[in-house]
């Protein structure tokens, strides 16, 4: 089986997480997928497949070479976004991309007019949507990346590697996909998630992130009778929401800066909930953010009365840079491994965050890697090909590198 076989049974798959959800994983189809990978990994020969109660599946690839090299591991998740439905996904592929209009379906197009990052992947084959779901390379690609690679290693046991671990988990979509992956159980002195976009991406700074969730009470009264006595929420959440910066946003930010994301409002006149996610790679600034939601529920507070606006701000993941910084050799073996196979890097900041932020905090330092995706989370989605190859041909040659390691 090729990569462009595997990936594109994985689409078969909906695994759409859902933010909501208490249970864990958030989705009980989720664990379809698992017990899939879980048989795969079986039948492609790894060793220590095991696929835990909540949906976190590992594996081996034993060592071919005795030494002290250092255990290391690949990592990504088999969810899919909440924004665009993951279900009865058809993929299309276009051959030898010529940078023209894709045509999705009737009416619906990808023009390099609206995103020119098409242009970057002309002569390549390009998988595509029908236009009416997303795709699912985030992060389907990534796992097929990783057991790509591992089927090229025992397929050519001249290439020297010691003891590799994969792990694929539920629930990265929504913030929850290293709450419960074991990192001793892992047991890797440090790892990478395939989880980056283009081809040459590498990711070890992170957003600080946290969410907030702002529950505004209101008083219903008839209108006829409301005065001095109504107080109406819906109002109350469109004034919380204009006390924060404007131009903080995400649609008016890019590269190092914050932002405050209002992801979405549901209210009557009685009670009105807003949810947040606040962002910052600097970390004095992140926790300037998250006081700033609580003065201004307290200013509302004292002008409309105490309680009326309950601001619960929680933190999600931090920079992971902090805990890179202190084992570059970490990405040095990145970069390197790139440069031998031909690839040009592209090291920059995530706006967002994935697992390997939680991980590296956890104690598994965990940068990040790319995994060929484009416009991730809608139906313009893409992934080549030759990226995902490439993805694969990396993570060969990290597990190469690191065979000489100690050397």
């Amino acid at each position: 089986m090729d990569i462009t076989e595997r990936f594109l049974n994985y689409t078969k798959f909906d695994t759409q997480s859902a933010e909501e959800s208490d249970s864990v994983p958030s989705t009980s189809k989720q664990l379809i997928f698992a017990e899939y990978l879980r048989k795969e990994l079986e039948r492609e020969g790894l060793d220590d497949v095991e696929l835990d109660e909540k949906g976190y599946l590992y594996a081996t690839l034993k060592a071919n070479v005795k030494g002290d090299i250092p255990t290391i591991g690949f990592i990504s998740h088999y969810d899919t976004s909440p924004d665009c439905s993951g279900a009865d996904i058809k993929p299309q592929i276009v051959r030898n991309y010529d940078g023209s209009d894709i045509l999705l379906s009737e009416g619906i197009i990808s023009s390099p007019k609206k995103f020119p990052e098409l242009l970057q992947h002309v002569g390549e084959d390009l998988i595509v949507t029908d236009g009416h779901t997303l795709l699912g390379a985030d992060d389907k690609a990534g796992i097929a990346e990783i057991i790509q690679a591992m089927v090229y290693l025992q397929e050519h046991p001249e290439i020297k590697h010691g003891k590799i671990r994969v792990a694929f988990n539920p629930d990265e979509e929504i913030g929850m996909g290293a709450h419960h992956f074991d990192v001793e159980k892992f047991g890797c002195e440090w790892a990478y998630t395939m989880d980056g976009g283009d081809v040459g991406e590498l990711e070890f700074e992170n957003f600080n992130a946290a969410s907030a969730k702002i529950t505004i009470k209101g008083v219903s009264v008839h209108p006829g009778y409301a005065k001095g006595k109504m107080v109406n929420a819906n109002a109350l959440a469109a004034e919380f929401a204009k006390m924060l910066p404007e131009d903080e946003t995400p649609e008016t930010t890019e590269g190092y800066q914050g932002f405050y994301h209002l992801l979405g409002i549901q209210s009557n006149i009685e009670q009105a909930k807003l949810s947040y996610i606040i962002r910052d790679h600097d970390r004095d600034k992140f926790e300037d953010r998250k006081r700033f939601v609580q003065v201004c529920a307290e200013k509302m507070n004292e002008q409309y009365g105490e309680g009326t606006v309950i601001a619960e701000v929680k933190d999600q993941y931090y920079n992971m840079k902090e805990k890179i910084d202190p084992q570059m050799h970490v990405i040095d073996l990145v970069l390197k491994a790139m440069q031998e196979t031909g690839v040009a890097p592209k090291v920059k900041p995530i706006r967002g965050g994935t697992d390997g932020a939680q991980l590296s905090f956890k104690g598994l330092p965990c940068p990040n890697i790319f995994a060929g995706g484009v416009n991730f989370h809608g139906p313009y989605e893409f992934v080549s090909i030759q990226s995902m190859e490439k993805a694969m041909e990396v993570i060969v040659k990290i597990c190469e590198l690191t065979a000489g390691y100690n050397d």
